[in-house]
């Protein structure tokens, strides 16, 4: 027993962000980002906090599929730019649902979905849930340093869901984390302890590109392989590879290597930029609303990023 998806949401500010609105802020254009990122716009929050736009996220996905949120067993909620560490995003989501249930954040960045998705199939293999909302929601417009160009036409605001019901689609995953700060890091602020003696980072995102390129270029299409050797099965026969939404040049590469026709991979940063954790459950919503999943299809899900920390999945639709 795993589970089926039931239904998807997603929730975007409405507040568009092109690249010319960005080049008054640092020094870029679109050209630029373009050629090394692949975005042309994206949405950042004015007023919307991040469990906010998870709770409107959630509501698109419970409308959906049809499940009322009150037959809620269990909340999943990611985020790497929440409001507040305590409370959670997760207990917030709850709390605007006006709900009474188990919730849990996972925190692994962009990989953060597929970990809960994983969370949510031992829950239902155990037989403690029977519907499981998931949520990445990220407002990481926060925590960007707007003096970095190589960080801040990047990342974006946003949310994405699923709801989830008993069933055998969740067909196997893969994880694979190497701890380290060295390629992403997002610190903390570092407090004013008068004991601790420590220096640190701005808190902010860093990254070092080049070292993160190559990691997602290689956690794609190693653990795409190794899933798919495990379970029999060949990139024929996957209808569509769902993948963290990083940067196109990382799809493109990865592409090319895997040789797999970039018509298979399902791309949407040009106009939602790298959302983390709801990168995937967006680009999920956007392709079930636009009729392109049939029952029985098999997708596959990679997502890779900060921890260091990849995941991939194989989901029947």
């Amino acid at each position: 027993m795993s589970f089926n998806v039931l239904g998807t949401g997603m929730y975007v500010p409405p507040n568009i962000v092109t690249n010319e609105d960005i080049s008054k802020y640092v020094d870029t254009n679109d050209e630029w980002v373009m050629q090394r990122v692949g975005v042309k716009q994206r949405h950042f929050s004015i007023n919307e906090t991040t469990d906010v736009m998870g709770y409107q996220a959630a509501l698109a996905a419970l409308e959906n599929s049809g499940v009322k949120a009150e037959e809620l067993d269990l909340i999943l909620a990611a985020s790497i730019s929440g409001e507040s560490i305590s409370p959670s995003v997760s207990c917030m989501i709850q709390k605007h649902l006006g709900v009474s249930c188990m919730t849990m954040d996972v925190s692994a960045a962009c990989s953060a979905f597929v970990f809960m998705l994983e969370t949510a199939a031992g829950f239902f293999a155990r037989g403690k849930a029977k519907k499981v909302l998931v949520v990445g929601a990220e407002r990481l417009s926060r925590i960007l340093d707007w003096d970095d160009r190589g960080t801040c036409v990047i990342f974006a605001d946003g949310a994405g869901a699923v709801v989830l019901g008993e069933g055998d689609s969740y067909v196997d995953s893969i994880f694979d984390v190497k701890g380290g700060s060295d390629v992403i890091d997002i610190p903390q602020d570092i407090g004013k302890s008068p004991f601790y003696k420590g220096t640190q980072k701005k808190p902010f995102i860093h990254m070092a590109g080049q070292e993160t390129f190559k990691f997602a270029v290689n956690a794609i299409c190693n653990d795409t392989t190794q899933l798919l050797e495990r379970n029999g099965l060949t990139f024929d026969d996957i209808k569509y590879i769902v993948p963290h939404q990083a940067n196109k040049r990382i799809i493109d590469f990865a592409s090319v290597k895997l040789r797999v026709p970039q018509e298979k991979f399902y791309v949407n940063i040009d106009r939602y930029g790298n959302t983390s954790s709801a990168s995937i459950p967006i680009a999920l919503d956007e392709m079930n609303r636009k009729g392109m999943l049939e029952k029985g299809d098999l997708l596959l899900l990679p997502a890779f990023g900060g921890g260091l920390a990849s995941a991939t999945c194989i989901l029947r639709w």
